[in-house]
Formats: structure tokens, sequence, C-alpha cells
């Protein structure tokens, strides 16, 4: 199948068009015109899925390989040690982000995860209603993302309305509506922020809230005749529990 079927594929599902003007979604690796017979799903790339994945494969993931300018190849940096393996496998790339958040993953997460309906929506967030008390919310979030440890930011008792942006969605704080707010990657001055504005913010990181891309998407894949897999992608992240 050609690579240029696929990529349309991907564009009527989720537009390329729709991301922001600083990301990189779209073809980052390879040639519209080459055939392509595996298709890869994953989160993130790294080189333990080039070398497994076999010569001329696709790889299909969320976040960029190359992000901003990229003045030059230096084959053992990050990110172009990874580009000169796609290069001599034959393989390509495509990454479709924030695109994607707008159209499929945040509001998967929304309502496939957390099991919630949104009663307000817009691009990157979701929005509703609830009665939970702290300790409702903290099983909640165990169910749904893993998290053992929680970093919260002016936390309630009860908690009477709660928006999500998978990622790192702080940014979007002056949009939330809602009583408490779920994303990753919340910094110190966005907390700081949150915390004199009174809204409460929960640190739900950013792999353990966006791990469901592959997923979603390969589900997605299979309407096309070729072979799509997924490849777990790795955590950057461990947590050690410091015995006190």
């Amino acid at each position: 199948m050609k690579l240029q079927a696929i990529y349309d594929h991907l564009n009527e599902l989720s537009p390329f068009e729709l991301q922001e003007s600083w990301d990189n979604s779209g073809l980052i690796v390879g040639h519209p015109e080459r055939e392509v017979e595996r298709v890869v799903v994953s989160l993130d790339l790294d080189a333990s899925m080039l070398e497994e994945a076999p010569e001329g494969a696709l790889f299909v993931v969320h976040h960029p390989l190359i992000f901003g300018k990229l003045t030059k190849l230096d084959f053992r940096r990050y990110p172009a040690n990874l580009i000169e393996g796609l290069i001599r496998k034959g393989q390509s790339l495509i990454a479709m982000h924030t695109n994607y958040d707008q159209t499929h993953l945040n509001r998967y997460v929304f309502t496939e995860v957390l099991g919630l309906e949104p009663e307000r929506e817009e691009p990157y967030l979701c929005e509703t209603r609830v009665d939970w008390s702290l300790e409702e919310l903290e099983r909640r979030l165990e169910r749904a993302f893993g998290l053992k440890v929680l970093r919260m930011v002016a936390p309630r008792e009860r908690i009477g309305s709660v928006a999500l942006c998978t990622g790192a969605g702080a940014s979007m704080m002056d949009r939330v509506e809602a009583e408490c707010f779920l994303t990753g990657d919340i910094k110190y001055h966005d907390a700081m922020k949150a915390m004199s504005q009174g809204l409460m913010m929960v640190d739900i990181g950013h792999w353990e809230s966006e791990r469901f891309f592959a997923e979603i998407l390969v589900a997605q894949l299979k309407k096309l005749p070729i072979s799509v897999i997924i490849a777990p992608s790795k955590n950057p992240f461990s947590t050690l529990m410091l015995d006190v």
C-alpha cells in the first residue's frame, strides 16, 4: 500500500490542518510513493522500535520526532540518531499530535477511560458536573491512569465539576470553568497561578494521560488492507517510593 494512501486516510480521520502553528504533525520522514507493508503505531518512537520493526515499516506516532528548528544531524544525539535509523532501514514516520488531540484523544480519555460524558466541550477540553469526594477522585484516577502518587494544587474535599486536557494542558487553565482541572506537566508557576485563583489542579502525567493514543488509532486503521500493530511506548519517568 502506498504511504500516500495511508496519509490520506489519516488526514480524513483527523485533518492535519487542525494542528497548532507550532506543531509538526504530518509526514516527517519518508516518501509518499513508497510502498508500505507494515504500520506500527505508538505514542513515541524509540531505538528499540526501530530495531524490531521490519525494513520499510511506517511508524505513526503521537509526538513529532522533530520539533522546532533542526540545525544539524549529529547522529550521536536525539533525534538525529533515530532519524538515521529510519533512513537506514527505509522506514517512514508520520505524527498525529495536536490535530488528533482535538478530534479524538481528549474525548476518548474523558468518556472511555474516566467514564464521563462531556457537558461542555471545546478543542483540548472536556468538562462535566460531578459530585465526588476527594477520595472518589483519587480512586478514579488510580484506576484510569495507574497513578500511585498524586500531585495536587488547591485540593477540595468535595468536587462539583471536572475538566480534562490530556498531555500538558496547564496553559488552558484560563479557559477552564470547572472546579477541578486534570492535566499533565503542571509547572511551579502554573501551580502558583491556579492556587491564587482557587482552581484545583491534579497532575495526571503526560505519558499516563496520552498512552491510549495507539489503541484508539489501531482500531481506526484496521479498515485498511495492511498489517497494523502497536509498539508499547515506554514512560521515560520512573517513580521511586522513598522509605522515610
